[in-house]
């Protein structure tokens, strides 16, 4: 009871805006269509302001902090998404498993449009998903259909009730990234509260926990194979990495970049490269990551690869593949949503052949995002930790901003990976893609592209500054 007081006593402020904070979060996840522009433009920036005081006033009292994130969060517990309609999509995946039904062989279309009612709340699920997704096979790779089925397994019968399980692992899953992120971070000798520019983060919390997204629990895993790696527990970290990449695709394109981990470095080791401070020679010797030669690089892909594909195996034939390349191409070959370069090069092609030329331009610009990972990965000796992160950084921002589409979660895995670095435009990001929201204004939900170009004039101004001023950034 003393340490309450004393907590209320030293710390009126912050409270006063945690306080603040949690009554925008019910207002943003209880009160807000996506249609309100005005209220969403308000709430998200005020809650993004009151988050920047809340870190920076309550000094690094740990336990409030972890506090305030967990409480913001449980606010969302008995809210439906009202920013995205994927969720409908994950219940009826989750559903098809524990009925029998592979997910990745059927589209709910080929179900409703012929009268068939395959999942508890079929027609319910099918309307709010909308028709991009009905007619489309999924694309959510195992660990996340487990995720939705678990979901099934507790609430068959309840949208909302499935939406509160999975909310619960999301929440768990950002709990477990607090963890083993702010553990990294204190063997990197960087102030952990860096931690909170991710947990505390309005945007990570609305639209992971809140929206549902599960870019969360493969970040989670993302951070706890980092931290596996840099303790020196290789082959664990590459188990790991490929429960990252069973939730979401998006760490399999960061592969190269662990080139150089394993390569030999007689002169350099952990504590050398990211302390740079003197210590002894037991310490050093203890604290080593083993990297001896190509062979414990082959069998880190080896292992990542293995784990990854039994991950699939129960959901494998000719056809799960055939429809899963499928729906992962039209990524490339036909969505287009919030883009930058993309928008750009599609109106040189109109301006030349009087055609969106979205099918030749969606096939050049994935080669050029993995000419720019490749060289990242063999230009640039990422042996530490610090180092590895800032090139998946910047390899997997060169790879959004040659997109076709960016939907705004996409933008969480940087800013995990930001907190490890000495780049920030990550959060500038996080705090401006709200303005990609304003296309459901428009019936046909079209994008204003003054608005998105608006959001990476600021983003593309901070990266390129920071690029060219290549300055160390404050840590506190």
């Amino acid at each position: 009871m003393l340490g309450l007081s004393n907590l209320i006593k030293y710390h009126k402020i912050p409270i006063l805006f945690i306080t603040l904070s949690g009554v925008f979060y019910i207002s943003f996840g209880y009160d807000l269509e996506r249609t309100d522009s005005e209220k969403l433009l308000v709430l998200y920036v005020a809650l993004f302001a009151l988050a920047f005081q809340i870190i920076k006033l309550s000094g690094f009292h740990f336990r409030l902090l972890v506090i305030a994130s967990i409480v913001f969060r449980l606010l969302f517990l008995f809210a439906i998404p009202n920013l995205s309609q994927d969720f409908y999509r994950f219940i009826w995946d989750g559903r098809m498993i524990l009925e029998g039904l592979n997910p990745y062989l059927y589209t709910p279309d080929s179900f409703i449009q012929n009268g068939k009612l395959p999942v508890k709340q079929a027609q319910e699920l099918y309307n709010g998903m909308g028709a991009l997704s009905s007619s489309h096979f999924t694309n959510y790779p195992p660990l996340n259909q487990l995720c939705f089925t678990i979901a099934a397994l507790f609430s068959g019968k309840s949208i909302l009730g499935s939406v509160i399980v999975m909310r619960v692992i999301i929440i768990a899953a950002d709990i477990g990234t607090l963890y083993f992120g702010k553990k990294l971070l204190e063997r990197l000798k960087v102030p952990s509260k860096r931690i909170f520019w991710y947990i505390l983060n309005p945007f990570i919390i609305i639209e992971l926990t809140g929206n549902l997204h599960f870019e969360g629990v493969m970040i989670f895993f993302l951070v706890w194979s980092l931290y596996l790696l840099h303790c020196g527990k290789w082959k664990w970290a590459a188990v790991v990495l490929a429960c990252s990449i069973s939730v979401k695709l998006i760490p399999l394109m960061f592969l190269p970049l662990f080139f150089w981990w394993f390569r030999k470095n007689p002169k350099e080791n952990v504590i050398a490269n990211e302390m740079k401070q003197s210590v002894s020679n037991e310490k050093i010797a203890s604290s080593r990551v083993p990297r001896n030669d190509v062979l414990k690089l082959i069998s880190f892909y080896a292992i990542v690869g293995m784990t990854t594909l039994l991950l699939f195996l129960p959901f494998f034939s000719m056809k799960f593949i055939n429809n899963y390349t499928e729906t992962v191409g039209l990524w490339f070959g036909d969505f287009e949503f919030n883009a930058s370069i993309y928008y750009l090069a599609r109106e040189i092609g109109y301006a030349i052949t009087g055609y969106n030329e979205i099918a030749i331009i969606g096939k050049i610009l994935p080669i050029v995002s993995l000419f720019i990972i490749l060289g990242f990965s063999f230009f640039k000796k990422n042996h530490t930790i610090p180092k590895l992160t800032t090139s998946i950084l910047l390899a997997f921002a060169c790879y959004l901003f040659l997109s076709t589409t960016v939907h705004p979660w996409y933008i969480a895995t940087l800013v995990i990976l930001c907190v490890f670095t000495n780049y920030r435009f990550p959060l500038a990001w996080s705090l401006v893609v709200v303005l990609s929201y304003l296309a459901y204004l428009n019936v046909d939900n079209s994008e204003n592209l003054w608005v998105i170009a608006l959001e990476y004039i600021i983003v593309f101004s901070i990266f390129i500054w920071e690029l060219w001023s290549k300055r160390k950034l404050p840590v506190s």
